[in-house]
């Protein structure tokens, strides 16, 4: 007799898996942590195998995990697009999303995918740049919806979630002993002034040693240990690692996730987006099906059309 897998606990696998825990992966899925540890433990057990190596601090795959991971995604994009071409949606049309290039990762590879399986024929365009530019160009009423990072969150806007700031630096590295404290900033980096002034408040002297616009400058000075710099916990680049500094750097003060979304583009299809968005940061939007209006193609149509 066949037996089938369930597409509900390979999802909650997937997300476990990119998430790198239960617990973020439970917020994006809009499920409680224990209802995702139950689903894993149910797809563990319909295949006698265990999947997740949860002895370490951070979730990982244990080598039938890995092999399962790539079967699961697999299934769940066929299933996705079956769904997605069979159930004659309607939806067309474009999303502009503007998000701060340092939190883009893990999250929003996610929401995207989340967003284009459910409306295929919506755009999203996604626009990465720092937190005034974008909130210049939401003035312009140019983006749907912007996420931030900053201090405080202005008048309509939300905070889906507040995180420290952390000093990151080379695997291994020693840049974050030398002194003058060696420093890797974007001129535009808005995090940049907050850590000089914890620097030197704490009496610890510094250089720019990288004073670049490109991101990708400074995210291989640091990894080459020329260098450190900070980012926001749990958003880190690849390659580099949080610093066990034990007191001899300053801490770093904590920053507001923000999302704003626009009154005059969109609708509800933007609304959805934005719930995903705040899913994904530990928001507590409700996941609400929403049905597009028949003007948004034609809205959609004549903006693309002045751009």
């Amino acid at each position: 007799m066949p037996r089938n897998l369930d597409t509900t606990t390979l999802r909650s696998f997937v997300a476990v898996a990119d998430a790198g825990g239960v617990t973020r992966a439970a917020g994006f899925l809009n499920l409680t942590q224990s209802a995702v540890s139950m689903q894993l433990k149910r797809l563990e057990e319909s295949l006698d195998l265990k999947l997740l190596d949860r002895s370490a601090r951070k979730v990982t795959l244990t080598a039938a995990g890995e092999q399962l991971l790539g079967y699961a995604r697999r299934i769940l994009e066929l299933n996705d697009e079956v769904y997605a071409r069979l159930t004659a949606q309607e939806f067309e049309g474009e999303v502009v999303l503007g998000v701060p290039h340092d939190i883009v990762y893990p999250a929003i590879p996610q929401v995207m995918q989340r967003f284009n399986a459910e409306y295929p024929r919506v755009k999203v365009q996604l626009m990465s740049s720092y937190t005034r530019q974008l909130k210049e160009q939401f003035a312009r009423a140019e983006v749907d919806v912007i996420l931030t990072t900053e201090d405080e969150c202005d008048t309509g806007g939300e905070t889906l979630t507040e995180l420290p700031l952390i000093w990151v630096g080379a695997p291994g590295g020693t840049a974050w002993k030398t002194r003058p404290l060696r420093l890797a900033y974007e001129s535009n980096c808005i995090f940049r002034r907050s850590v000089l002034n914890a620097l030197d408040a704490a009496d610890i002297p510094w250089e720019m040693a990288v004073d670049s616009d490109s991101t990708r400058s400074i995210e291989v000075s640091v990894s080459a240990d020329l260098a450190i710099t900070s980012a926001i916990a749990g958003s880190q680049p690849p390659h580099v690692e949080q610093i066990a500094h034990n007191g001899a750097l300053p801490d770093l003060s904590s920053k507001k996730i923000n999302m704003y979304q626009s009154d005059v583009r969109g609708g509800p299809v933007t609304a959805r987006l934005a719930a995903l968005l705040a899913q994904a940061y530990g928001g507590v939007q409700p996941m609400v099906t929403t049905t597009l209006p028949v003007d948004f193609r034609a809205r959609s149509s004549s903006r693309a059309a002045s751009a």
